[in-house]
């Protein structure tokens, strides 16, 4: 097959939206998009659709926005595309109706080196667990979330200050050229995919709730600092300020041996805020307290005033 196969293309957020416009870009036969419906949002609770909504219109690409994924009409807009091959990227879990359907089956592009990191914010917790590397696999959708044959992989360094919202920007791109390069492969016929090995898989990326995004500050600095990259910009690593809740989004380690009480912060109400851990101080540099915008650390100490201690 030299050609390129029906495509019919699923996701939401912008994430998604740089795989679908290497689709386009690769001159790639998109014959359909499905993304979320439109969601009210904001103040005045406007409808807004999906980036990747947006970008379908913009490119005049035809649209579905099922409300059931399960439903008999959805499931009749897939066979009048009668794709070859679906994509999905950032979208929700499918029946395997739908993800069974074309003869290629439905590739997914997934935000870790698939075993590890399964599951629903695997970019947050290879940074808050510490990782030095991480990557995008592209693999084929089977009945278990995450669990489908791996068919290219592509490995993505981790720098010590990195947070997720950058290592999101670097893997949103790769996993889009990614993606082409391994349709252009199954297109060619040079590309076999391979089993998971479950023996590999060592941690797991399940959905991020408020209680994992507490502040603890009994532990190491370096487990702060990457709790803090890790939820960094979204939904925000924090603690409690004067009885507010403080997010904190970028910050620096000061090391140092022997620190008590743990917890408390240090400030001269001008220049700098530091939280006191078990080996070391988190120097805050971007924060944002409960009913105020984001702001830097200079920015809030010239406008707050602290309680005598």
């Amino acid at each position: 097959m030299n050609a390129s196969p029906k495509i019919v293309f699923m996701g939401t957020p912008s994430f998604a939206v740089a795989s679908l416009k290497a689709l386009l870009d690769a001159k790639m036969n998109v014959v359909g998009v499905v993304t979320a419906p439109d969601k009210p949002a904001g103040r005045g609770m406007q409808l807004q659709q999906s980036a990747v909504k947006q970008f379908a219109l913009e490119h005049q690409l035809p649209i579905a926005q099922p409300e059931k994924l399960k439903s008999p009409e959805f499931f009749a807009q897939i066979q009048a595309w009668q794709p070859d091959l679906q994509i999905v990227v950032a979208f929700r879990m499918l029946p395997e109706s739908i993800w069974s359907y074309p003869p290629m089956g439905t590739l997914n592009v997934h935000g870790s080196l698939l075993p590890k990191y399964r599951g629903a914010a695997p970019i947050n917790w290879a940074i808050i667990n510490g990782e030095k590397e991480t990557g995008v696999t592209t693999f084929r959708l089977q009945h278990a979330i995450d669990t489908g044959d791996i068919l290219l992989q592509e490995r993505i360094p981790i720098s010590p200050d990195m947070t997720a919202g950058a290592l999101h920007d670097i893997m949103m791109e790769i996993g889009a050229q990614t993606l082409v390069t391994t349709l252009k492969g199954l297109i060619a016929g040079t590309i076999e995919s391979k089993p998971q090995e479950d023996a590999l898989l060592s941690a797991h990326a399940p959905k991020i709730f408020t209680k994992d995004c507490e502040i603890n500050w009994q532990q190491p600095v370096v487990k702060v600092h990457n709790l803090i990259r890790g939820l960094s910009p979204f939904p925000g690593a924090f603690t409690f300020f004067d009885g507010k809740v403080l997010k904190i989004f970028k910050a620096d380690i000061i090391r140092q041996d022997d620190i008590k009480p743990l917890g408390v912060y240090q400030t001269d109400e001008k220049t700098f805020l530091h939280f006191t851990c078990s080996n070391g101080l988190i120097q805050v540099k971007e924060l944002q307290l409960e009913g105020k915008k984001k702001m830097t650390v200079e920015e809030f100490l010239r406008g707050y005033r602290f309680t005598p201690m």
